[in-house]
């Protein structure tokens, strides 16, 4: 037998069962909410032992493919992997990677002004009066602690517009982003307040003209609108110190992002 190459991984027993139930899901097309036979039939049907498909099973929780229950109803139920669990993947990424702010930054300028633009024409009136209550949440008050609060608020405001975006893809990326802003930037603790209310003011002015200019449905003036306000709020960071901080996400601290108050749109 030749060697394996040394680029070459060799798969434990788990890791090829994992590989042949993710054909198995595949070519029938399972979709979240299906179950998976119990685990003494995918013993027998994959032909190895109960640690073995043990091990399998639990792999497939981790990576969020599959939810585990146990009791006289229990088993394996095929879920949509949450973003919540691709963003824990991400940032484990991203913790052996050297970025900062700016980075993140020149990607979302990229995209979220042709995300809002597309989110525009699928705007109804709950999505209207969501982002009407994320910016009274976001008008400036006392204290540091709030404006962080704030701060998070102000992206909620930006994944109500991801929700209506068609675009499936598109809205992932942003609302990654989104995610990456909530939890690694951190502004410095020696920042005045007067610094976080200037943030706090700034992006309640931009958001009332995103607003208002996405009730008038004018995509073309909300993507120039969102572009100025990523923009300056950019410059804002900057002056309140902002860094990304370098950390990994632990299981623990999940379902950070605020709930979505909407469904996502269907595929076009």
């Amino acid at each position: 037998m030749q060697p394996a190459h040394p680029s070459q991984r060799v798969l434990k027993r788990g890791d090829l069962v994992v590989e042949q139930i993710k054909r198995w899901i595949t070519e029938r097309n399972l979709r979240p909410g299906a179950r998976l036979p119990k685990e003494v039939e995918l013993q027998a049907h994959f032909g190895v032992s109960r640690g073995t498909m043990r091990e399998a099973l639990k792999a497939l929780e981790v990576q969020g493919l599959i939810r585990l229950s146990t009791g006289p109803g229990g088993g394996a139920t095929i879920e949509a992997v949450s973003l919540d669990r691709t963003f824990q993947f991400l940032q484990n990424y991203l913790f052996f990677q050297d970025i900062d702010v700016h980075d993140i930054y020149a990607v979302r300028r990229l995209l979220e002004p042709a995300l809002a633009a597309a989110a525009v024409p699928h705007l109804g009136e709950e999505h209207f009066q969501a982002l009407e209550r994320s910016i009274a949440c976001c008008e400036p008050m006392a204290g540091t602690a709030e404006a962080l609060r704030q701060r998070t608020e102000d992206l909620h405001f930006h994944d109500i517009l991801a929700e209506a975006c068609p675009n499936a893809f598109l809205r992932f990326h942003c609302r990654l982003i989104n995610a990456l802003l909530q939890t690694l930037v951190v502004g410095s603790v020696h920042v005045s307040e007067a610094a976080y209310q200037a943030l706090g003011c700034a992006a309640v002015a931009h958001h009332r003209k995103i607003l208002a200019a996405a009730r008038k449905q004018d995509a073309a003036r909300v993507a120039r609108l969102m572009l100025a306000h990523i923009a300056d709020t950019e410059q804002h960071l900057e002056a309140v110190q902002a860094e990304l901080r370098s950390k990994l996400l632990l299981d623990s601290e999940m379902k950070l992002r605020p709930a979505m108050i909407l469904p996502a749109p269907p595929a076009p």
